[in-house]
């Protein structure tokens, strides 16, 4: 059985570990308003640029100029994978549910030629420890998500796809679904899937179509990564401050129980020590 000092020492670390996993809530819960609201702010735009770069496609394909080097299908012989995590943990499944979803991915395409470009530390040390190709890591980037790293890691993927380097280009990445769980999805950005009109416009174009269809491609894929990073912030935060109130809640649970047990082995020490003077009295009696 325990002593009562090494009750008490638990008790004082399962406090001290408390007080940090309540500062990091809050820490996290000051963080995730700006974050949240930059993620929810790029949604409008990017849904916007999805109904120009279609209502441009159409025009650009009656006009018999709707080819780009984006738009390229080929046979997905060399594929390139973009794997979103964080660079930190202590954030639950945040990290673990994405690696999953992007190593059953990797099973499955296990008979080509896979490359990764990996963003946060996790990822980098996740795929490091495997036999993967990783072509670029990329980090510390979401103490301040800026667009002009998104616009680095776009550029670097997109010459690599229109050089013929790879066939196909998949993103995974958390976005932010609700402050409760993140949504871990693996979507395909290259080549782009033009999106359909659902109400063509009718623009009245100061340039051909398809010039500014090669200028909006670009673009769109950049944004889709300025997003993915927007939306990798937002959820990591939400999922580190869930987690931590769960570990605050837990923490406290444990206090209870220590203290209660702290008390038991108390009673039964002063119960026993009782017990010992009673019969020491009656032996000299």
């Amino acid at each position: 059985m325990p002593s009562l000092i090494d009750i008490r020492r638990r008790v004082r670390s399962v406090r001290n570990t408390q007080q940090i996993t309540k500062a990091m809530k809050m820490i996290s819960a000051a963080k995730l308003r700006k974050a949240q609201d930059r993620a929810l702010a790029s949604r409008p735009y990017a849904a916007m640029l999805d109904r120009i770069l279609a209502n441009v496609a159409e025009a650009a394909s009656r006009s018999g100029g709707a080819e780009h080097p984006l738009l390229a299908i080929r046979a997905e012989q060399r594929v390139l994978a973009i794997v979103v995590t964080a660079d930190k943990g202590l954030a639950g499944g945040f990290n673990s549910n994405l690696l999953k979803l992007a190593q059953r991915f990797l099973n499955e395409h296990r008979a080509k030629e896979l490359s990764l470009e990996v963003i946060g530390r996790k990822a980098r040390d996740y795929f490091r420890r495997r036999a993967y190709t990783v072509s670029g890591e990329h980090l510390d980037l979401f103490r301040n998500v800026r667009y002009e790293d998104a616009e680095r890691i776009a550029e670097t993927v997109i010459e690599r796809f229109s050089n013929g380097q790879v066939d196909s280009v998949y993103l995974f990445v958390n976005e932010f679904k609700s402050v409760v769980a993140p949504n871990p999805v693996g979507v395909r950005i290259l080549p782009i899937e033009v999106p359909k009109s659902s109400s063509p416009a009718d623009y009245i174009y100061e340039e051909p179509p398809e010039e500014m269809l090669g200028n909006l491609l670009p673009r769109y894929v950049k944004m889709r990564i300025y997003r993915a990073l927007l939306e990798s912030a937002a959820a990591e935060l939400a999922a580190r401050m869930t987690a931590m109130d769960a570990a605050t809640s837990n923490a406290s649970d444990m206090i209870d129980k220590l203290t209660l047990y702290m008390n038991r082995v108390r009673q039964a020490s002063i119960t026993r020590e009782i017990i010992e003077i009673v019969s020491g009295a009656a032996a000299l009696d």
